[in-house]
């Protein structure tokens, strides 16, 4: 008689046959300022899944980690080591972010099915700048999260739709569309993380008619700008206050906005490559040459991801039938002065946090991320191609097995 051997697999294999479900989703996004972690229960499979966020945990990035992710970001070229250590590092944050998170909750870890990891992006090249194979980086160790944790973890999303052709993001538009959809009211979900990401939901849309692309920067720029007139000290400028203080200057402005990416159709995506550290050190630079303060500066920056989100949505979503109602997540919630920005500019329409439609804005991508991973132990699709430009939908992630059983 043969003898029974331990299965890794045993929990992939049995997924579809239980119900309910218990999730963790992980994302740090390119502000890297903390691993936000959500616990989500789900009923059901697939798009007919119904969900609850049973709890949200923030876990801030210790200074001296955060500070290698956006030099290893910025880097032109770096020694392998160093990308291996830092992948590392940041698989033992996410799996202490997990046992807080479960902790916090009072729940046991055994009682987890699985993990999403999105990861931290530290390179994203879109298709316009590769010659048409976009090319994209998230670390964050799997494997040790997986073996601290003894969960299984599917991480790794966004290259499976690089290699179906598409941009890797944004990837959140199949739980935009999951979570907001609406028979009433067209809506524009727009995330104002380190980039600015817009996913429209015509009123009563099927999922073919979703469309969703980066709008250029969000926070990363004014980030940059308040760390620079600080000397460090800063990471943000909070509240938008010394935004507030200062006048945005008009013709660097439009300087700005000439850039040709908010001229890009959709799909596009970006990233730090092109509206990060080094964008805000030369637009510091060109501030200085033109007399301006540092809050005259950061005034000017939040206008340039206003208008630039303005913009997208007047050229690419209005044509679409247009947009009764703009709900915002992320961590731009946060800056009044941001916020007020876009009301100003979005004049007719109403912009609104993403809690009025029950979601905390700051747990909305950690939800994306468990729902994806659910998506793909149910063995489907997490893609939307009309947003990444993949040439079909495709199953997204790698699985990594928890212990053994």
């Amino acid at each position: 008689m043969r003898e029974a051997r331990p299965d890794a697999l045993l929990g992939v294999r049995g997924y579809l046959a239980r119900d309910p479900h218990l999730l963790v989703g992980l994302m740090t996004g390119t502000s890297a300022d903390a691993v936000d972690a959500a616990l989500v229960r789900f009923e059901g499979l697939g798009l007919e899944s119904r969900h609850q966020l049973l709890a949200y945990r923030e876990t801030t990035l210790e200074p001296a980690l955060r500070r290698e992710v956006l030099e290893v970001a910025g880097a032109a070229s770096l020694p392998p080591e160093r990308l291996m250590r830092l992948d590392a590092a940041l698989g033992e944050c996410y799996a202490a972010a997990v046992f807080e998170l479960l902790a916090a909750a009072d729940v046991a870890p055994a009682r987890i099915d699985a993990v999403g990891s999105h990861g931290q992006t530290v390179r994203h090249l879109p298709r316009a700048r590769e010659g048409g194979q976009a090319l994209t980086l998230q670390i964050g160790s799997a494997a040790i999260l997986a073996e601290r944790t003894g969960l299984t973890v599917v991480s790794d999303f966004r290259s499976r739709d690089t290699a179906a052709g598409g941009e890797g993001a944004p990837l959140v538009p199949l739980a935009d569309w999951w979570l907001f959809r609406s028979p009433e009211e067209s809506r524009a979900l727009l995330n104002l993380g380190g980039m600015a990401n817009v996913t429209h939901l015509p009123r009563g849309a099927g999922l073919d008619r979703v469309l969703a692309f980066d709008t250029g920067p969000g926070n990363a720029v004014i980030d940059a700008l308040a760390a620079l007139a600080s000397g460090g000290a800063e990471r943000r400028d909070p509240g938008g206050a010394r935004a507030a203080r200062g006048r945005a200057h008009e013709a660097l402005l439009a300087e700005l906005l000439a850039d040709p990416f908010f001229a890009q159709p959709p799909p596009r995506s970006t990233g730090r490559e092109r509206f990060g550290d080094g964008y805000a050190a030369a637009l510091s630079q060109r501030g200085r040459a033109l007399g301006l303060s540092d809050d005259d500066l950061l005034a000017t920056a939040v206008e340039l991801t206003a208008a630039s989100v303005a913009g997208a949505i007047e050229r690419h979503l209005r044509p679409r039938g247009g947009v009764d109602a703009l709900y915002a997540s992320g961590g731009g919630v946060s800056n009044a002065t941001l916020m007020a920005a876009l009301g100003r500019r979005l004049a007719g329409l109403r912009v609104e946090p993403l809690a009025a439609l029950g979601v905390p804005p700051a747990a909305k991508e950690a939800l994306a991320f468990a729902f994806l991973a659910h998506q793909t132990l149910c063995g489907l699709s997490g893609n939307v191609p009309a947003a990444t430009g993949a040439t079909h939908p495709v199953v997204l992630g790698h699985v990594t097995p928890g212990a053994l059983r």
